[in-house]
């Protein structure tokens, strides 16, 4: 019956009536049989078919309240309201008297866009008279507006994941439907601004709304409209040129660290240049290229949009052979990663997964830096705003903060879960946009685990079957989907360029328990692992890597590079690991019959490797000489330690006791655990000279304990 409520069908019909004459008709019809309001719309009659009817009903009782009789005449039939009869008998009748005669703004195609809300669910949100929508497009919800995406299709039914908060959002409500996919805007603006999960710019927002929250459905464009960019054109570019997606045809000074914004053209677009810009101001969004391809003229700015969904195109993908280095001893020598590649940090609570995370987005070698704080505590975010602008680089002989290299994505815990989901390709896509410009990018998503959490909640929502712990069957499809992203390309377009995505993955399993399907499921798909210990925590152990679970898939990859710039990194680094893991074995024979049971070739071992622990895996990272540790300060430590233990061993192989030669060179010792102090800031030649010296000096004390 045109779609009518259930409340509305479920009242008696023709045939009930009939059977049961003594039904009392007043008792039923106290409530005004009045049909919804779009109902009402599409049963508009003319104005002439309303004034002729209008007399007729003039004759019938009122629907809205009938006078019933005391009992209906068995001759006549039971009564009827005329409204319920044209419902009933009428339908076929009026659909296409009221389809043809429809008021002007119901005939508006922007009308056919427009649903109503059926069910509301927390963030989710089942929306009607949705025919023709899509998977993924984005939908303005409520009266508010509300920022939503389809995420299911049932006939005329869509189900809406809404990015914000649903209170006040009743049945009924509109749903308006945009035609396009949920997307990013890219372009000049996007490095020292702070986003949330969909990319509405906090600052902007605090600026509007002159208040600390975010109002409800409040609309602002994520990149400055107002703001002028000196634009330089690409001087092979002219008009007449063919121009195709990815095309460099341009230059904006972003900062003084991204002194070279290329201004590509979007990779779905191509044709013949018929205006070209010249140097001058222009804002993000006026049109200063004009492209004809097959007849049909076409304006692009200096911003584009890109569906965050759909990974951007690239002309080809490449293996990895740089290193991605941290700052990090423990991580840089033995768990290296590489530029674009993939890193999971799986700890409990309280292990230092943020303050890596941190670190890593601080003094890492990547060009850009974008940090998605997904789901996690909102002083984080703060800690990153007022450090960030603080702390610098050096980049061409000056010092610069690096924040002009970073872009953040906040979606705290208190806002809203579904846009968790969204805060996490959002930062992928601002990524990849930077990636096509031929800058090596480093991702950090903090944490994952709040991402799947809110996939489990919607996943519940939906009354989808649970798989292990609740979460979704997809889980390991959607994280895959997520890390497969990573990667070093070709990028699309001319000049050449080369840039690649590093993605650095927190995870949270309750209680540290690494079985969690999120950190299993991740663990399948990354190439670095770096394991994170709540004991190594306690005891005040940062950064707390456990080197016996952590790994790294990319060490046979660098070997080139290593060959070319430090031969002997490689070895030395496994021979620390063998150390570490000899030791670990020997820690047991110690607790069963004491170390005095040992020789002292173990006793070495156990005393070197109790010195790579407490002086070159653990790391300071609020004092300015071990919050970074440069690749050729982590080399020339390992070598100096590996050099002490193969002067011991050879002591101790020429028939020297080892108390004796350990008290000989206590100030050796005192001198290697006392590397780490030397600043990096006086730069590889002046400390490589103390080291250097030091590696003299301690060839020379062995060689006069040997001779005593």
């Amino acid at each position: 019956m045109l779609g009518l409520r259930p409340r509305l069908r479920t009242r008696p019909s023709l045939l009930d009536l009939i059977q049961h004459q003594d039904f009392d008709y007043s008792a039923h019809h106290r409530r005004p049989l009045t049909p919804p309001a779009h109902i009402q719309r599409q049963l508009q009659l003319p104005s002439s078919e309303a004034s002729s009817i209008s007399s007729t009903a003039d004759q019938s009782p009122t629907p809205s309240r009938p006078d019933p009789p005391t009992r209906p005449h068995t001759s006549a039939g039971p009564y009827l309201p005329p409204t319920t009869a044209a419902t009933t008998n009428d339908t076929t009748a009026a659909t296409p008297t009221a389809t043809a005669t429809m008021p002007p703004k119901q005939q508006n195609s922007s009308d056919a866009e427009v649903g109503s809300i059926f069910s509301v669910s927390g963030p989710v949100i089942i929306a009607e008279h949705m025919i023709g929508c899509a998977m993924y497009e984005l939908c303005k919800v409520g009266h508010d507006q509300l920022v939503g995406e389809v995420i299911r299709i049932d006939q005329d039914k869509a189900t809406i994941q809404v990015y914000e908060e649903t209170a006040g959002v009743t049945v009924g409500d509109p749903v308006t439907r945009t035609g396009k996919p949920l997307s990013v805007e890219l372009g000049p603006g996007l490095m020292e601004t702070i986003y949330d999960g969909i990319q509405r710019p906090l600052k902007g927002i605090s600026d509007e709304s002159k208040s600390i929250y975010i109002p409800r459905g409040i609309d602002v464009p994520s990149l400055d409209r107002k703001k002028q960019w000196e634009f330089t054109p690409t001087p092979d570019m002219k008009k007449g040129d063919h121009i195709t997606g990815g095309d460099c045809f341009g230059t904006v000074w972003e900062n003084s660290l991204l002194n070279e914004h290329r201004i590509l053209l979007p990779p779905r677009a191509r044709g013949t240049i018929t205006r070209m810009p010249t140097k001058g101001s222009y804002t993000v969004d006026q049109n200063i290229l004009e492209v004809e391809f097959e007849g049909e003229k076409k304006e692009y700015s200096m911003m584009h949009e890109w569906p965050v969904r759909v990974p951007r195109p690239a002309t080809d993908k490449l293996s990895s052979q740089e290193p991605f280095v941290v700052g990090q001893r423990v991580l840089d020598a033995l768990f290296p990663g590489v530029q674009g590649g993939t890193v999971c940090i799986p700890g409990a609570f309280g292990c230092g997964k943020t303050v890596i995370s941190q670190s890593v987005s601080k003094f890492s070698n990547s060009d850009i830096i974008i940090y998605v704080g997904c789901g996690e505590r909102g002083n984080e975010m703060a800690e990153v705003l007022m450090d960030f602008p603080e702390l610098t680089i050096e980049v061409e002989g000056r010092q610069e903060p690096i924040m002009k290299r970073t872009c953040l994505i906040a979606n705290t815990s208190n806002m809203p879960v579904a846009a968790r989901e969204a805060s996490i390709y959002t930062g992928i896509t601002v990524a990849e946009y930077f990636r096509d410009q031929g800058k090596d990018v480093a991702m950090m998503a903090d944490s994952t685990s709040r991402w799947a959490e809110a996939l489990r909640e919607i996943s519940g929502r939906l009354g989808e079957m649970p798989a292990d712990q609740g979460f979704p069957a997809y889980l390991g499809a959607k994280l895959a989907s997520f890390y497969e992203r990573a990667g070093r390309v070709v990028a699309m377009g001319s000049p050449e360029r080369k840039g690649s995505v590093s993605i650095v993955g927190a995870v949270s399993p309750p209680g540290g328990d690494f079985s969690d399907p999120v950190t299993s499921s991740t663990l399948g798909i990354v190439q670095v692992f770096w394991g994170l210990d709540k004991k190594l925590a306690q005891r005040k152990h940062f950064p707390s890597i456990n080197t016996s679970q952590s790994y790294s898939k990319y060490t046979t990859t660098l070997d080139p590079y290593y060959q070319k710039h430090m031969p002997e990194f490689p070895k030395l680094a496994a021979r620390i690991k063998e150390i570490l893991s000899t030791s670990e074995d020997l820690d047991q024979v110690v607790q069963l019959v004491g170390k005095s049971a040992l020789g002292d070739g173990d006793k070495i071992t156990l005393d070197v490797a109790n010195l790579i622990k407490e002086d070159f895996l653990q790391q300071n990272g609020y004092s300015d000489y071990d919050q970074f540790c440069p690749l050729w300060k982590t080399a020339w430590m390992m070598r100096c330690m590996m050099g002490f233990h193969d002067e011991a061993q050879k002591a101790i192989g020429q028939g020297q006791a080892w108390g004796k030669v350990r008290e000989s060179t206590a100030d050796i010792q005192t001198r290697l655990r006392s590397m780490k102090f030397e600043l990096p800031t006086d730069g590889e030649e002046q400390v490589g000279k103390k080291y250097e010296e030091l590696l003299n000096q301690m060839q020379e004390k062995f060689a006069s304990v040997v001779d005593e």
